[in-house]
């Protein structure tokens, strides 16, 4: 499918620039254009090589939480070097002149068409039963059950949790266990087993090394969580010393050049997010105003960089009196721990607010925040106070970079994550940070955003 989308999207991109830079028949040009045409579909097969070579249709079947964002790098590499290699080809033998223009409009279509079309054939084939893989979790302890509920609350991984592997010792009366890791292989061909996730177990480390050559030979895919996965951000580079592979954990902290260029996207964001979206953010105010009563913001300390607090701007999307309410809502508080307090359905929230918040339009005057400097586009979720002051030790690392409006935390589930694994990801963002992450993580908030609007509708 992915395939397909390729050629569609690079056949549908030629077609356009062609019609957008009418053949000059007084020209002195060897090829007509439907010769042209020609010439570029033979060429199809020699694009896909490419972005063969480029990585661009094996990742899925790796990486459960792969996207088309993930692949906008291959996809630009793929398109021009595609678009360099043509034009020197037919320069060179002299089959066509093409034109600087034609060139530059295919170049441009390309990248936004394959990408595009490329976002539609996974949402149709992780809609359909075929895609699924069959999964065992090998280890049935707290971590396996952690993935186990992470899995089952991310359909678009793609993953079918057929059960755990795990000996009878460590078998949790309320998890499914299919059997001891000795019948692992078995176990794989029973259940046509498609990918198998080792966690932490109680096996020696030569019985899981035993267990993983056990399946080289079967045709599955077979995911390790490695030890000290809680640092381990899934960029962490791996390099070698005479064949032993090395996971590298580069030092954390942002240096003088990252910050002013994350500081620069910041301010050019919001600045242009700002004045593009004046009028939205009117009609918002005016809906607000109409809806309820209220003031039209809802302003809350937050800590922020350094541990100074400062105050947050948010759209009111609660009746007035949703803070003297709170407490009589304490026990449908969705988080157990008590860390935090998300409800689900909350009473308090007025009509428009349901919308804003499920469309992420209440997070918009926060653009005002990051004009100020006391937030980032993307960053650690901002907390009260009272979070603030349960986060002790290694999580006080989150405080060296300025909370953002959307994040990991966001990205992943939101409301749904608990406060520790909040920490974990908060942790993981400031100590790996860089620029594709940020433009990474702003792109795959978009999707977040239409699914929250799909729901309000």
């Amino acid at each position: 499918m992915l395939a397909v989308a390729d050629i569609v999207g690079l056949a549908a991109s030629f077609l356009v620039a062609q019609r957008l830079f009418a053949h000059d028949p007084t020209a002195q040009d060897p090829i007509s254009p439907s010769s042209e045409t020609l010439l570029f579909l033979a060429t199809l097969p020699a694009w896909i090589l490419v972005a063969k070579l480029q990585g661009l249709y094996e990742r899925d079947e790796e990486r459960t939480d792969h996207s088309t964002v993930d692949d906008l790098p291959g996809i630009f590499h793929t398109v021009t070097v595609g678009v360099w290699l043509f034009f020197v080809s037919t320069w060179l033998t002299g089959a066509a002149v093409p034109q600087v223009g034609k060139l530059v409009a295919f170049w441009l279509l390309a990248i936004v068409l394959v990408s595009l079309l490329r976002v539609t054939s996974r949402a149709f084939c992780r809609r359909c039963t075929w895609y699924l893989q069959r999964t065992l979790i090998v280890g049935a302890d707290a971590l396996g059950r952690t993935i186990a509920r992470k899995i089952s609350k991310h359909p678009e991984y793609g993953l079918d949790l057929v059960g755990f592997v795990d000996d009878p010792s460590a078998r949790p009366e309320t998890t499914s266990v299919l059997g001891p890791t000795h019948q692992l292989r078995s176990l794989v061909r029973h259940h046509a087993v498609e990918r198998v996730i080792f966690a932490q177990s109680h096996e020696s480390a030569d019985e899981t090394l035993e267990l993983l050559r056990s399946l080289r030979d079967l045709d599955v895919q077979i995911d390790v969580v490695p030890r000290y996965h809680e640092l381990i951000s899934p960029g962490a580079g791996i390099h070698s010393v005479e064949g032993i592979p090395l996971l590298g954990l580069a030092p954390s902290g942002l240096s003088r050049s990252s910050a002013l260029l994350k500081r620069t996207m910041d301010v050019a964001v919001a600045v242009a997010g700002l004045v593009v979206l004046s009028p939205l953010l009117t009609l918002i105010a005016i809906a607000i105003k109409v809806d309820s009563r209220g003031p039209i913001l809802f302003r809350q300390a937050r800590i922020g960089c350094g541990g100074r607090p400062f105050q947050v701007d948010k759209f009111r999307t609660m009746t007035e009196d949703a803070e003297e309410r709170k407490a009589g809502l304490a026990h449908l508080n969705r988080h157990a721990d008590g860390k935090m307090f998300k409800v689900v359905r909350d009473p308090r929230v007025t009509r428009i607010g349901r919308f804003l918040r499920q469309t992420c339009l209440d997070e918009l005057p926060q653009l005002w925040n990051v004009l100020r400097g006391e937030m980032s586009l993307v960053g650690p979720r901002p907390l009260i106070p009272e979070e603030a002051q349960l986060v002790h030790g290694w999580g006080e690392r989150r405080l060296a970079l300025k909370p953002g409006i959307t994040g990991l935390w966001q990205v992943l589930g939101s409301s749904t994550i608990a406060f520790d694994e909040m920490l974990d990801l908060d942790y993981l963002y400031v100590t790996n940070w860089s620029p594709w992450g940020d433009l990474r993580l702003i792109l795959r908030t978009l999707p977040v955003v239409v699914r929250g609007a799909n729901d309000a509708g």
